[in-house]
Order: structure tokens, then sequence, then C-alpha cells
């Protein structure tokens, strides 16, 4: 399994980081094995403002269905249009073409509060 060491990551598997004022948002390599073949992604909480922890979406797999958690408050800005068409490159490729949404945070400072690489792999392992 993969954790860079660049991104923040939450208990809830997601993970975190900054792509400028914005905050770039995807579930982690722990998470997609664990689903297994990802189906579709539904997220339609498009220029909505939610506060950490707040359900952003959902990710349906084979066999199951997945909520989406908020990392931090914010708003979202972006959702990556391609998963509409192409759901399993959050299989192939969590951290970059599988990311999620993108958020414009209400803190930029709160992303600071996620766990980093190490302890995020501790909680896995």
């Amino acid at each position: 399994m993969l954790f860079p060491e660049n991104l923040k990551y939450t208990a809830d598997h997601e993970w975190a980081c900054m792509d400028g004022d914005l905050v770039k948002v995807g579930i982690t390599d722990f998470a997609q094995r664990e689903l297994g073949d990802i189906v579709f992604v539904d997220i339609s909480t498009l220029h909505e403002t939610l506060e950490k922890e707040q359900i952003f979406g959902s990710i349906d797999a084979v066999k199951t269905v997945s909520e989406l958690f908020m990392p931090l408050s914010g708003t979202i800005i972006e959702i990556n249009e391609s998963l509409n068409y192409a759901p399993e490159a959050v299989n192939q490729d969590p951290y970059g073409t599988g990311w999620m949404i993108k958020i414009k945070p209400l803190d930029p400072c709160d992303i600071d509060n996620l766990m980093d690489a190490a302890a995020y792999e501790a909680l896995v392992v």
C-alpha cells in the first residue's frame, strides 16, 4: 500500500492536500483496496459548504456502498467529473487521476490537524 508523505489523512480513509488555495480530496489506497472494484462515484454537493466529517458523497463498489466524509470544513468548488465515465480511476490511481473533490477550506490551517503518512500507516497496518 502507498502512503504518500505529502498528503494528510483521516481516520475515515480520505486523503487531502493543498492545491493552491484549495484542498484536493480523495480516498486512500487502503480504502480502495478494501472496497474492491469501484463502479460508481456519486457526489452531488458541488458549491455546498459542509462541516468536517459531514457526508459529501458516496462510492459504490461491486460488493458495497460507502459514504465519503469531508476531511475539513469548507465549500466544494470542483468535482472530478471524469469519475462519471471512469470510476475505476479510483482503483488505478487513488492519489492522482482518482481524486474526488476540491474544497475551499473555511480555515486552511485545519489541514494541519489531519494525520501525517506515518500516523495513518500505523492506523491501518
